[in-house]
């Protein structure tokens, strides 16, 4: 990935001395934990973990200054959350909201659906390109932190994600597809710099789960919300993409969603969650805390974009 463009003075700070090999790094605060220069900051510290940022040493990925920059970033961002995000209703009440999707829900997945223009799709493909480019990546860290029925169900999905022994299917790849089908870029990280910082907040918080064995619970709380909500969400994609005449591949990458989430779903929710807790019923809390903070920053994404859109404005920094 190329290195970004700064939002900031903490992420230029950061990019420079990067980029430079040398030089001091900044401070984390005082920066408003939700905002595009320390979102930024924190994602660039991430891709380090994942595939690097063109002119960057790899050696920067485990260096003591940069991580003890990112855990400022992080504790920021977590405190944030955890005064923001109301939690206290137990994790049963949270899994099983997962499945009662609200009559009067009025998502992206809905807009689109129903009124949802050409641009509007490829604008939401920009903004999903941060993580499906690199889907179930950041779940994978879960892998050597369980044990049981637990790591063995994150593992049938989590195979099922990177196509089954398959290259042409592994998930990132099918989206790389439905990317080329709506004439958008689908190299990796190309839409850095496009999105805003609610969009890279949503990405951040499962790299964020996933690198902290602390926060193993958290994870298996976003991953079994990630994987409930993606079946009628793809649905009324499909049916989206179908109305504006979207190309095969395009389709494809939901349909095959569809199908595949449902049964994720249920695997997630009673093997890995399920058997977690009966181990270390001690992570309730941290499970119902995964599931409530993803579904917060998902809706803070989701009321940004729906508010740019029925303005018939873009909802990106810059046009794809």
């Amino acid at each position: 990935m190329r290195a970004p463009l700064p939002r900031g003075e903490i992420s230029a700070a950061l990019i420079g001395t990067l980029t430079a090999g040398e030089g001091p790094l900044p401070r984390a605060g005082p920066a408003d934990p939700y905002g595009d220069d320390l979102q930024l900051a924190l994602y660039t510290c991430y891709e380090l973990h994942y595939r690097g940022v063109a002119g960057v040493s790899d050696d920067w990925e485990w260096d003591p200054g940069l991580l003890r920059l990112r855990g400022e970033l992080e504790n920021l961002f977590l405190t944030a959350l955890r005064s923001d995000v109301p939690t206290g209703a137990g994790v049963a009440a949270a899994l099983e909201e997962l499945v009662l999707e609200p009559r009067d829900s009025r998502g992206l997945s809905h807009f689109l659906c129903d009124h949802g223009e050409l641009w509007q799709l490829r604008e939401y493909a920009v903004h999903r390109s941060l993580y499906q480019l690199k889907e179930a990546d950041p779940h994978a860290w879960m892998i050597p932190r369980l044990t049981g029925r637990a790591k063995a169900a994150l593992v049938a999905v989590e195979y099922d994600e990177f196509g089954a022994g398959r290259a042409e299917r592994v998930h990132a790849r099918l989206f790389a597809g439905l990317m080329r089908d709506l004439g958008l870029d689908d190299s990796y990280g190309h839409y850095l710099d496009a999105v805003p910082a609610s969009t890279l907040a949503t990405v951040n918080l499962m790299s964020l789960f996933g690198l902290h064995r602390a926060s193993r619970g958290a994870l298996a709380g976003h991953f079994a919300t990630v994987e409930s909500l993606s079946p009628p969400a793809s649905r009324r994609l499909v049916q989206a993409l179908q109305r504006l005449g979207a190309g095969p591949a395009a389709v494809h990458f939901y349909a095959e969603h569809v199908e595949a989430d449902a049964v994720h779903e249920q695997l997630v929710r009673h093997d890995l969650v399920g058997d977690l807790l009966r181990r270390e019923p001690r992570l309730a809390a941290d499970v119902e805390f995964g599931i409530l903070a993803t579904r917060w920053l998902d809706e803070r994404f989701e009321t940004d974009v729906l508010a740019a859109w029925q303005s018939q404005r873009s909802s990106l920094r810059s046009q794809p």
